[in-house]
This record gives C-alpha cells, structure tokens and sequence, in this order.
C-alpha cells in the first residue's frame, strides 16, 4: 500500500520505522524545524531525520498543511492511505478525503477519553490504572473518528511521562500495522465513539507543573510522574526553583501544608494535606537532576521552611 506518513516528535517515529516495514511510504510531513540551543540552529524533527536516515525522498514540511499549493501536491501524490501520528496541525476534510482508504491516526488513549494533546501526561496525572492507544479513522472533529481498533497498557505504579510515552509508541506502532492489515483486507468493524463518555487531555502548561501541597500525596505524586522529563513539577523554596523528579509517600509527620518537617539522608519531607513526601531526586536552578541525597551533601536545606 502506497502511504503518506504525517508526524512529528519522537512518539511518531517508531509508527513511520514500521511502516517502511511492511508497506512503501511515499511521503513524509513533518512540522517545519525549530530553532534550539544557544546558537539557535535549526534542529530537523525527529521523523524528519528518521525519514532522511531511512533514505525516504520526498519529505515536506509546510506551514501550513491547509495551503492551496500543497493541497494540491497532497492530490498529485495519489497515495492510498494517509497515516497521521502526532503531526500537529489539523488537516481540512478537503485533506482528509484525499486518499482511497482515508486518513487514519494513532492516538495515545482508549478513546473517547482523553481526546486532546496531551493524553499520556493526563492519565498519569489523574491517577489511572490503565491507558491504550487507539487507530481511528480521521474526521472534522478532534479525536472523534470512528474506531479501528484499540490496544490496551496498564499504567504501572512508578511509571512516569517518558517511560509510558516510549511503551506506547511501540505498542501503537504495532497496532497501526494490525489496522492497515484490516483495511487491506476490508475486514474493518469501525465502532463510533460515544461523546457522552468522552473527558479531554488539553496541552500541558508550565504552569501546570507548581505544586499545590494542599493536595493530597497521591495527586501531587500522579503530577510528578505526569510531566516528568518535561515540563516537570516545582516547588519554591527561599525564592528558589526546585524541579522535582521523584518523590513517594512518608507517613507519621505532622505540620503545617507545605512545611519541610524532616531531613532525611536520602531526601527532604514534606507535609501534604494528608501525608507528606519525602524528595528523593531533584533539580535545583541552573543545575543537574540528582538524587537529593547527592544535592544534601552540598547544600543546606532547612526544617521549617514553608515551600509554595
């Protein structure tokens, strides 16, 4: 089957390295490279620099993918299927009905729950035992198409934003070749969505990311794991920035919400609304992520002090 593949990050790249597999990929678009680093120099996206490694000819990377001349171009490909997978920009159903068998995406949730950019963080941060990836058919709506197929993950207790992202970029990768085996064979059964149960996963802010120790210890460690390698979770300690990277449950303390009530020779506790955690890793301002027990041996960390 002749495919465009449309993506970005790195989440993309394990679908697009399967795709090359077991089917001839036309096409790649990708966003346009960002500028990083000091120097500011353009960076390719990952699925581009997959793709240009993997010898793929045809690479582009508009704007807009809305614009006229390469609609047109899109058109001129004559591709049989369209395969999205965290491109980044939503495609007009002018786009989306160019293709012979569609457009098709894979997306980072047990649909309907969590439609949205951001639904790996938001099931960890809001605590759930499982997560999936879902092939869908693409339409107008955001993440409404009807389902393909849908593959299940459990979210394990320690698992955090980048160890669930990596998971579930193979999964859905092998999930996306079950669903083009069945649309090759016409023996897709696609399943509406229903809208009543669906939640969203909007995009992960900065902000996002302060801690509130009015909250239980539960939810502030779901938020920890949840944004955890970026934008990751903070707190401020005598107007300094903590970054923190991992934390569990302590009991036994009393003291006021927030108030650092023990130093402990592996990390710093602090009390919640119900417990208190103890920081066993973090990232002080303009330093490298370390056990807290390493940062301890270099800095003083006082008892007492309110964190916010």
């Amino acid at each position: 089957m002749n495919i465009v593949f449309m993506g970005t990050p790195d989440f993309a790249v394990e679908s697009l390295k399967e795709l090359i597999k077991h089917h001839n990929v036309v096409a790649v678009v990708s966003q346009p490279d960002k500028p990083k680093g000091r120097g500011k120099k353009l960076v390719n996206t990952p699925v581009k620099q997959f793709a240009l490694d993997n010898g793929i000819e045809k690479i582009y990377q508009p704007e807009k993918i809305k614009d006229e001349e390469f609609v047109k171009i899109l058109k001129e490909i004559d591709a049989d299927l369209f395969v999205v997978v965290a491109y980044g920009q939503i495609l007009s159903e002018e786009i989306l009905n160019i293709p012979k068998y569609r457009c098709i995406n894979v997306h980072g949730s047990l649909l309907p729950k969590y439609r949205g950019a951001a639904p790996i963080q938001w099931s960890i941060i809001n605590g759930e035992e499982k997560t999936g990836v879902t092939i869908m058919y693409m339409e107008k709506g955001m993440d409404t198409g009807d389902m393909i197929l849908k593959e299940e993950i459990i979210i394990e207790p320690k698992e955090t934003y980048e160890t669930l992202h990596n998971k579930m970029s193979i999964v859905g990768a092998k999930a996306l070749i079950k669903a083009i085996d069945l649309i090759e064979k016409g023996e897709v059964n696609a399943i509406k969505q229903d809208d009543d149960k669906a939640t969203y996963a909007p995009m992960i802010t900065k902000d996002l990311g302060h801690i509130n120790w009015n909250n239980n210890t539960k939810d502030i460690i779901n938020l920890i794991r949840g944004i955890n390698p970026v934008p990751m979770a903070y707190t401020i300690y005598k107007d300094e920035t903590f970054k923190i990277i991992d934390a569990e449950e302590i009991t036994g303390y009393d003291g006021n919400v927030g108030e650092i009530v023990d130093i402990q020779k592996d990390g710093f506790v602090v009390k919640t609304k119900d417990t208190a955690i103890i920081i066993k890793e973090m990232q002080a301002k303009g330093g490298k992520k370390m056990k807290t027990s390493d940062y301890l041996r270099g800095h003083t960390i006082e008892k007492n002090i309110i964190l916010c």
